[in-house]
């Protein structure tokens, strides 16, 4: 990363309402290329949402989302808001791959066909140079053997770092996790958390929105507690875990610490 260089991924002042309930309610944060940010916080605050909102799978009703220092274009106001321009959102939706808490797999498909099948038909890259990188992140995540197998003969386990060779195999400019883990016996949960710890050393730029204390303390840059829709606390990991400023992020860390 150069000083000069835009953050991959900038939020400002982000406002989003479903309906009369406001999610987020003026939230700003930046990650920079290489750069692992954590979001963690209670079931309700925002988490999600935010990083939905990153993705432009959700509309916003107020602040900027920026890529690579490009605006996202709006059009309308309030909860009227939406992007102008679907050519751009296309674009940077194809530069930040998601991996969501449930997989998403295509059941109709094998593990291969799955992890191709965006490549070829969105991004119109060429369909065997697309099955040799396939091959090759399935093998990087662990599950090369299991290219001709279908989502319903994996492991939960298995079939998250299928989705996540999915999202490699975009060649994203940064990658969105959505709960990893959270679906997972704790036994199934380390195969992911291993992935996702490799992933962090090889430098990529991550999102990751996580239950699991221990990940975000392990492979975090940067990690921000939400409350309510606003960011409570937030700084590195060391400081944010081993010594929180406010009492709801005491008390939070109490509640979420291994019995």
């Amino acid at each position: 990363m150069t000083a000069n260089e835009a953050p991959v991924i900038e939020i400002r002042d982000l406002h989003k309402s479903y309906g009369q309930l406001e999610v987020l309610k003026g939230v700003s944060l930046s990650a920079h290329r290489g750069e692992v940010i954590s979001l963690i916080g209670s079931s309700g605050s925002g988490k999600s949402t935010l990083l939905r909102c990153c993705n432009l799978l959700e509309d916003s009703q107020q602040g900027e989302v920026l890529f690579k220092g490009e605006a996202v274009r709006w059009r309308g106001h309030g909860l009227g808001r939406h992007p102008a321009d679907r050519a751009q959102v296309i674009r940077i939706r194809t530069n930040l791959s998601m991996v969501f808490q449930q997989f998403n797999l295509w059941a109709h498909m094998t593990i291969l066909q799955n992890v191709m099948e965006a490549p070829v038909t969105v991004l119109r890259r060429d369909r065997h140079e697309v099955e040799e990188a396939a091959r090759g992140y399935l093998a990087k995540v662990g599950i090369g053997d299991k290219c001709d197998a279908y989502p319903a003969q994996l492991s939960g386990g298995q079939q998250q770092r299928a989705a996540i060779a999915r999202a490699l195999c975009m060649e994203p400019t940064a990658l969105l996790f959505d709960e990893p883990t959270s679906a997972l016996d704790p036994e199934l949960e380390q195969e992911v958390v291993k992935v996702i710890k490799a992933l962090a050393e090889e430098g990529r730029t991550m999102l990751i929105v996580t239950h699991d204390m221990r990940l975000a303390a392990d492979v975090s840059d940067h990690v921000v507690f939400l409350h309510r829709g606003l960011i409570e606390e937030e700084g590195a990991p060391d400081t944010l875990f081993g010594n929180p400023r406010t009492e709801r992020l005491r008390q939070f860390l109490s509640a979420t610490a291994p019995a």
